[in-house]
């Protein structure tokens, strides 16, 4: 077996720490994007937690969203209060979490990111997240994403 990228292994460590059982494995395919992982694995778009992060009034937010529809930043910015939710850029992605577009996870990140799990990852008994790689995966459920981030459980698009 292939040992884990460096940032893949960040985050097993951090899943290991957290006690999750689910193990980041490494995908031949590019898992980039939810149809792709999804493809990947062959399971539903909306089993796929995309991590999305986004600027909201200067400071990061991390959105764990279901694969299965887009981020709605107007309605999440009333939901939590922030005048302005937008994209992060690419640089503020890295300086956020440590890890790059298409490949952030929910955790292993430097410090502590303000986190808001979509409650449609509830409909599917087991979800993926992303392992710090576009190439990495694991498995885990809505309920774990929720206690291993601190994670605000919300509605967060349509």
């Amino acid at each position: 077996m292939t040992e884990l990228p460096v940032r893949s292994r960040v985050v097993a460590a951090a899943l290991a720490d957290a006690g999750v059982t689910g193990q980041v494995r490494e995908l031949p395919d590019s898992a980039r994007t939810a149809p792709e992982a999804a493809a990947a694995l062959g399971v539903e778009v909306g089993a796929i937690a995309n991590s999305l992060v986004f600027w909201a009034d200067d400071a990061p937010l991390l959105v764990l969203t279901s694969g299965r529809h887009r981020v709605d930043t107007t309605a999440l910015a009333t939901l939590l209060g922030r005048s302005v939710i937008a994209r992060a850029t690419p640089d503020q992605v890295r300086a956020a979490t440590g890890q790059a577009i298409g490949g952030v996870a929910p955790v292993g990140h430097p410090a502590p990111v303000e986190t808001v799990v979509d409650v449609a990852l509830a409909d599917h008994a087991i979800v993926w997240a992303a392992g710090g790689t576009p190439h990495t995966i694991f498995p885990t459920t809505f309920d774990e994403l929720v206690l291993i981030t601190g994670g605000r459980p919300l509605v967060v698009g349509d």
